[in-house]
């Protein structure tokens, strides 16, 4: 079966122009299988789909509802939860990457690094207190991300050989033109975030690959410290206009799951 995972919805974060339902015409006309959503410490686009979901027009189609957490030491995270899962706190940006997983992991989910080797302000190699052990305890690695530049991807996949863990491949688009860029194909049925986790866990074969956008300003401003310190300032800044007290949030994080878990 064929995914993108890693899509950005208009619904859900504020710098995308595709809708959910844009993301699953132009996916069937290019032949994918699903995609999965995975907007900014955002489950809106995810709820958007939930309004749809039972409409027999999408019954062979399959969307995977996950998150991209911005952490406090490790740039941008990807995070999968079990189905109908919605944890509050990740809509709350900046927990540490170590609290991070054993949250993700007591609620049974899984979770993995989003362009490691990426823009410095988001992407975990470019802070200096990333703890590399940490990538031990992961679950997959973002091997190929479309917006990144060849040697970001190339760094990546050697990332994920060295600690030989599961290979993801993400469009991360945020515009049409980057929508079917990326591919990972799974060898299994995957119908759900049940189906996905279960399938990374299992290490059932996954290949991840695509083709780069190539360079563009935007990109290159992102590398400018001027980019990387403005990114620092806008993802702390809207954390604490959003939750000024996200430390106590952080501090107060409950052990057990706010909604029903199934499987």
């Amino acid at each position: 079966m064929k995914f993108d995972l890693h899509c950005h919805t208009k619904e859900g974060s504020l710098d995308s122009k595709v809708s959910v339902t844009e993301y699953i015409n132009k996916f069937r006309m290019l032949g994918f299988d699903g995609f999965m959503i995975a907007d900014h410490n955002s489950y809106k686009g995810c709820r958007t789909w939930d309004k749809i979901k039972n409409d027999p027009h999408y019954a062979d189609f399959t969307i995977i509802r996950g998150i991209e957490y911005d952490t406090k030491d490790a740039g941008h995270v990807l995070i999968i939860m079990p189905d109908d899962l919605y944890l509050p706190v990740l809509k709350v940006r900046g927990m540490r990457l170590k609290k991070l997983i054993r949250l993700v992991h007591t609620f049974g989910g899984i979770l993995g690094l989003a362009h490691p080797f990426g823009a410095t302000g988001s992407s975990a190699m470019g802070f200096r207190n990333m703890n590399i052990d940490l990538v031990r305890r992961l679950d997959f690695i973002e091997t190929f991300n479309t917006c990144e530049f060849p040697d970001s991807n190339r760094l990546a996949a050697e990332l994920a050989e060295k600690y030989n863990m599961v290979t993801f491949a993400g469009s991360d688009s945020h515009v049409p033109e980057y929508i079917g860029m990326a591919c990972t194909e799974i060898d299994a049925d995957i119908t759900c975030n049940n189906d996905l986790i279960k399938a990374v866990r299992h290490r059932l074969p996954i290949t991840a690959g695509g083709q780069e956008r190539g360079v563009t300003k935007k990109a290159k401003r992102k590398e400018h410290w001027i980019g990387v310190l403005g990114f620092k300032i806008y993802n702390r800044g809207l954390g604490k206009l959003k939750c000024p007290y996200r430390k106590y949030h952080h501090r107060k994080l409950p052990m057990r799951s706010p909604l029903k878990f199934h499987g």
